[in-house]
């Protein structure tokens, strides 16, 4: 069984069995990410087809030493953005001026925080588990959710997650760390230890909550499709 290097060297040298291998290995992963990003099932749907056919236009110029998922990754969440930004009436507004973004950076501060029952690798190849993840996205604000996708699900980085959504750095640390506790709350009311219940810090580290991150990179892994 090839690889998946292999796979994308044999697709850029125009092999469709080879590009339809990764079609195949990627559509679950690119329709959770849009999913996770836009909560509507046609418009995650047209993000996965407009990412294909971008990747079929430019894999040729693909650089050996670019890894494939994250650039994959990106061009479906750049399309995802560009829906959301479609949404409004003005399409080139910055997503600061999205509903509830104005002066609603001040979520309810959590009130359950307790350490995981299971080690959070573990508990993502849970069916169950995932669907209580895609819940709890979906119940974040859009500008708290979009943050916490690209950052957490897709791996840009805080710069990155700015520069894409035409935000400060500091808003984009602000946002990650309300979406974080928003979610950490919601999924360690079904998941967390009560035995090991902590209060929520008032200054909790944004750059620094590895296991809900790896909870959400095993999720997007699993190319779980959230349901309406």
């Amino acid at each position: 069984m090839l690889t998946e290097h292999e796979l994308v060297a044999q697709a850029k040298a125009g092999d469709v069995a080879a590009f339809e291998s990764l079609v195949s290995l990627y559509e679950g992963k690119l329709y959770s990410l849009a999913m996770s990003m836009l909560q509507q099932s046609e418009d995650a749907e047209d993000v996965v087809q407009n990412t294909f056919l971008k990747v079929m236009d430019s894999l040729p110029k693909l650089r050996e030493d670019t890894a494939f998922g994250p650039w994959i990754r990106q061009i479906a969440g750049n399309f995802a953005l560009q829906t959301l930004r479609r949404r409004r009436t003005r399409p080139t507004v910055s997503l600061d001026g999205m509903a509830g973004a104005t002066g609603s950076d001040e979520l309810a501060r959590p009130e359950f925080i307790a350490e995981w029952r299971n080690n959070p690798a573990e508990l993502a190849q849970r069916r169950e588990v995932r669907g209580l993840l895609a819940q709890a996205l979906a119940a974040l604000p859009e500008n708290y959710r979009v943050v916490f996708v690209m950052r957490d699900v897709n791996e840009l980085s805080v710069r990155e997650t700015a520069k894409a959504l035409k935000l400060s750095e500091a808003n984009v640390k602000v946002r990650l760390l309300r979406a974080r506790l928003a979610l950490r709350e919601q999924l360690t009311r079904a998941l967390g230890d009560e035995t090991r219940r902590a209060e929520a810090p008032a200054n909790h580290d944004h750059e620094n909550d590895p296991e809900l991150a790896r909870l959400a990179k095993r999720y997007a892994a699993a190319g779980h499709e959230v349901q309406q």
